[in-house]
């Protein structure tokens, strides 16, 4: 068996004051591959009272910090799990996702186009977006009575001169219980104006923020044994850190799903045409079907139409 010898063993020799007189002797063992039982035959010459057989006494196979052997200094190893930096965001690079299912099958994996899945987090399309949103689905259908449609008489209540009170000519005006509302909101449309281009851009980055996040769950589909809701419910105690759950299918939802999840009120399905940005910010874990997936990348890449 091929061993190596790394440089932080031989650095931690260094700092131990112990040099091995002529480095050429110890280079096929520290620079290169020791093969078979060449190890023994390697000689070392003798530093005070300690005797290096360097080779016998730090190879092992096996390198754990919890090894009892006492084949390699503790000291050397690390208990410490090694992280990763984190990966930028908004490269627009594609991304790799495992697929799976409701029963924590592999199914494989998908590619997540990088110009919809990571592009440029910026909070204040996000804002615009949200707004636009708020704005169009507000129904509008508040109404008052001015002072020709609120009922009354058009009589002149008293006269104008003689009474000591003051004059007025309708009982119907704003100043007098159950009169007109002067300036009140009329049905309207609050709807204001957005580019589709940044609405259209919002939803890219709700979507690149939870892939960021580690919030973006892809299914082969969302199909469920039953239409009971204890399958939902036990599949989302089963998930770390969800308190919300979004479901998105490629198309129709399924009866089985729609029942499943409608007394669940933290999950709500949708299908893949109706995703939008503020439904992706209400739920802190977002879950797709692989054919949904497919049709929003499909939907980001169509051209606009003017």
């Amino acid at each position: 068996m091929a061993l190596s010898i790394s440089r932080r063993v031989l650095r931690a020799f260094v700092a131990s004051d112990f040099s091995f007189g002529p480095v050429s002797r110890c280079n096929a063992a520290f620079n290169g591959h020791v093969y078979g039982d060449s190890l023994a035959s390697l000689q070392f010459p003798v530093l005070g009272k300690i005797s290096f057989d360097v080779c016998q006494r730090y190879s092992t196979t096996i390198l754990t910090p919890n090894s009892n052997e006492g084949t390699f200094p503790s000291d050397l190893l690390s208990p410490k799990r090694v992280v990763t930096p984190d990966r930028k965001i908004g490269l627009y690079q594609d991304l790799v996702t495992p697929v799976t299912n409701f029963y924590n099958e592999d199914k494989g994996f998908m590619v997540l186009a990088g110009d919809v899945f990571d592009v440029p987090i910026r909070k204040d399309i996000i804002h615009r977006v949200v707004r636009w949103q708020l704005a169009k689905r507000q129904q509008g259908t508040h109404s008052t009575k001015t002072i020709s449609e609120v009922s009354g008489t058009g009589r002149k209540p008293w006269r104008q001169k003689g009474t000591g009170r003051a004059r007025h000519g309708t009982l119907r005006g704003p100043q007098f219980r159950g009169g007109a509302t002067m300036h009140g909101p009329k049905p309207r449309s609050h709807a204001i104006k957005l580019n589709k281009k940044v609405r259209r851009l919002g939803l890219k980055i709700a979507l690149s923020a939870r892939a960021a996040e580690g919030k973006l769950m892809v299914f082969e589909d969302l199909e469920v044994p039953s239409h009971k809701t204890k399958n939902i419910v036990n599949f989302v105690n089963q998930m770390e850190n969800a308190k919300k759950l979004l479901l998105v299918d490629g198309g129709p939802i399924n009866e089985k799903l729609k029942l499943a999840t409608q007394n669940v009120h933290y999950v709500d399905v949708l299908p893949s045409i109706g995703l939008n940005v503020y439904s992706i910010l209400l739920h802190d874990t977002l879950v797709m079907s692989r054919d949904a997936v497919n049709r929003i990348i499909d939907r980001m890449h169509t051209p606009i139409n003017r």
